[in-house]
């Protein structure tokens, strides 16, 4: 045994360490679907729409494979905190098949209800069979993303965030790649356009997972027999839910709540729905940094709670949303002073360029709220405190922002821009919550597990 191997797992990760692989991850499955809205503006801003809209379905089903993503990254992180290394493979395992399981029965739905989903959010006719073409053939291939999601979070969970970065960095290679072959016809190739796109996505994803696996095997402290994917453990499954659950809970509550003002959107018109898709790529990587330092976090204060130090755990978290706070105004600030230049890289029409520059001016009060929110709710769930943030966003989402948006973008003729002072007060308002809830400590009792020396290894109902 080596002197290492006596300092607490938490203790050998950084936060810079941690979350900079995992910016660069999340840049890059953003540009997935950015790559293919900025290459298909170059044919139609009407295929642009339509995938931008299909997309915003296919993030809503990613979004919900987190209902097992999340949980195992939380059951995974607690244990490895606790030194229970072996029971944190066995989750990973059975995380894997699990979230297996959900994404073909997502590719299924998608295949033979996407188009119905088209028609409820008052798309353009034309439009509609743009969108149903290009959500058939990704979705019927969702389920590579179900398993990515759960092997990635376990990955990320032992610490090993820059193997994930760059897997995510060789799909986006062969992403672009193909989409320069499949959509424009270059070098010989056929010109499909939006069904090139999506083949070159649901392509360059397959490769992904399979080279994931592979790193799967050779990161974790403890190997995954393959009688584990088969072994159903009722204990590991409630850890698993018990935070799942209430994530997926919250984030169907944020996409469903979207995609119903995406349909307030398509009544206000053409113009604004594409203003809308393209501000909102830009606006993803806002995010991101606040993501990354969010989900680093998270990593270590799940660490931390499983080997019982939950000071440690409040302090990294404080100093986790100076930091991202902070960070996120300065990116915000240089972004709106180039507004008019970003919106320009997709579209020359001067009606979505105005717009669109207009609405980033929204981002400066917009991102901050939303840092709280993100930072905060990883921290929250990562000591197990997963159902106040649910119990939080469908009271300020449905209860707030779905009502102010129609009232102020529809009902009283403000469109696009009185939509995203909605999204403003919401994110505000839920970022308010989860800071106040923090400060509470009331998640210090929420922890699933214990250190191995506190206990024979019993898990904590």
């Amino acid at each position: 045994m080596t002197q290492t191997d006596h300092i607490p797992s938490w203790k050998k990760l950084s936060l810079f360490a941690v979350t900079w692989p995992i910016f660069i991850d999340s840049v890059l499955r953003m540009m997935l679907g950015t790559v293919d809205v900025f290459m298909l503006s170059r044919i139609s801003d009407k295929a642009t729409g339509a995938v931008g809209l299909a997309n915003e379905i296919i993030f809503f089903c990613i979004m919900m494979f987190g209902f097992v993503g999340i949980g195992t990254s939380v059951a995974v992180s607690q244990y490895i905190g606790a030194r229970r290394e072996q029971e944190a493979s066995r989750i990973a395992a059975l995380a894997i098949t699990m979230n297996l399981i959900f994404g073909i029965l997502v590719s299924i739905l998608l295949v033979f209800f996407g188009e119905s989903l088209l028609v409820l959010m008052n798309l353009d006719p034309e439009q509609i069979g743009i969108a149903s073409h290009y959500l058939k053939i990704i979705g019927g291939f969702i389920w590579i993303e179900a398993l990515s999601y759960a092997i990635s979070s376990v990955i990320r969970a032992n610490g090993h965030t820059k193997s994930v970065m760059f897997v995510t960095l060789g799909v986006n290679l062969i992403h672009v790649t193909g989409n320069y072959l499949l959509i424009f016809g270059n070098m010989g190739f056929p010109e499909w356009g939006v069904t090139g796109a999506a083949i070159s996505t649901v392509v360059s994803r397959l490769l992904g997972i399979i080279v994931l696996f592979f790193i799967l095997y050779r990161r974790i402290p403890a190997p995954i027999r393959r009688k584990d994917y088969v072994t159903w453990n009722g204990p590991y499954v409630k850890q698993i839910i018990s935070v799942g659950l209430p994530a997926a809970g919250e984030h169907l509550s944020w996409q469903s709540q979207y995609l119903m003002i995406m349909s307030f959107v398509n009544i206000i018109g053409f113009t604004a729905l594409n203003t809308h898709v393209y501000v909102m790529n830009v606006s993803n990587y806002f995010m991101a940094l606040a993501m990354a330092i969010g989900a680093g976090t998270e990593i270590i204060v799940g660490q931390m709670v499983g080997a019982g130090e939950m000071n440690a755990a409040y302090r990294r978290l404080m100093k986790s949303v100076k930091v991202s706070f902070v960070l996120t105004l300065a990116i915000v600030g240089i972004a709106v002073i180039f507004r008019h230049d970003l919106i320009s890289l997709f579209t020359n029409d001067p009606d979505i360029i105005v717009l669109g520059a207009s609405i980033f001016l929204l981002s400066i009060v917009i991102e901050p709220g939303r840092t709280f929110n993100m930072v905060i709710i990883n921290s929250l769930r990562a000591a197990g405190d997963a159902r106040f943030p649910v119990l939080m966003g469908v009271i300020s989402m449905w209860g707030i922002s779905v009502p102010l948006a129609y009232a102020l973008g529809v009902h009283f003729g403000m469109g696009l821009f009185g939509i995203w002072i909605a999204f403003a007060v919401d994110e505000w308002l839920r970022g308010i919550m989860m800071l106040l809830r923090w400060r509470s400590r009331a998640w210090e009792k929420k922890a699933l597990v214990k250190p191995a020396s506190d206990m024979d290894d019993k898990i904590v109902a």
